[in-house]
C-alpha cells in the first residue's frame, strides 16, 4: 500500500503528525523562518538535546524528540543553498528527502510533514524544489520497501498560497480550495 500523501497549507507546528521535519542549518541549534518556528514551539527542550546531537551535514538527517510539539519527534535536516544548480543543489537537496524518510522509517514514524526544504533564505527557486520533494518521495516510497511498509501519510506542508497551488498541482489534486 503506498502511503496518502497530503497538501497543506498552514503552520507545521500545530500538525497532527507522527513527525515534522525541520528545514535546519548545519548546527542545529535554531535559525530563522521554518527552524526558528519549531525552536520556539517545541520550547527550550529542543534546543539542549539539539546541542547534544553534534550537528548535520547537508543532506543528511537527525532525530529529536518533539518536546512541546503535537508531533512527538522533529527530523532535522539541512538543505542545500542555491548557488545556480550546477553545484550538486538537486541531489543533495533530494539527499534531504530520502534521508529524512529513512529515519523516520527506522524510527516507526507513520506519518510525516515537509516543509518546503531549502525555498527559503537558502533561494531554492520553489518550482524546481517542489519537483525534487515530489519526485523524490513518490520514488522513496514505492522503491525503497522498509519505507513503503512503514510510512502511512507524508504532508507537504506549505507557506502560502503559490507554493500550495504549485504541490497540489505536481500531486495531481485539486487546485481549488
Amino acid at each position: 500500500m503506498t502511503a496518502r500523501l497530503d497538501v497543506v497549507a498552514g503552520d507545521i507546528t500545530q500538525l497532527d503528525v507522527d513527525a515534522i521535519v525541520n528545514a535546519a542549518n548545519e548546527s542545529l541549534l535554531g535559525g530563522g523562518g521554518v527552524d526558528g518556528a519549531i525552536h520556539r514551539a517545541a520550547g527550550p527542550g529542543l534546543l539542549e538535546e539539539c546541542r547534544g546531537v553534534g550537528g548535520c551535514p547537508t543532506g543528511q538527517a537527525r532525530i529529536t524528540g518533539g518536546h512541546d510539539l503535537r508531533a512527538g519527534h522533529v527530523i532535522h535536516t539541512v538543505g542545500p543553498v542555491w548557488r545556480g544548480g550546477s553545484h550538486g543543489e538537486p541531489e543533495m537537496l533530494a539527499a534531504c528527502y530520502r534521508n529524512s524518510l529513512a529515519l523516520a522509517a527506522d524510527h516507526e514514524i507513520r506519518s510525516i510533514a515537509f516543509p518546503a526544504i531549502s525555498t527559503g533564505v537558502y533561494g531554492y527557486p520553489l518550482e524546481a524544489a517542489s519537483r525534487i520533494a515530489v519526485a523524490t518521495v513518490r520514488e522513496a516510497l514505492v522503491d525503497n520497501p522498509v519505507i513503503g511498509r512503514s510510512i502511512d501519510r507524508v504532508v507537504f506542508c506549505c507557506f502560502g498560497a503559490e507554493a500550495t497551488a504549485l504541490y497540489r498541482r505536481l500531486l495531481g489534486m485539486s487546485v481549488t480550495r
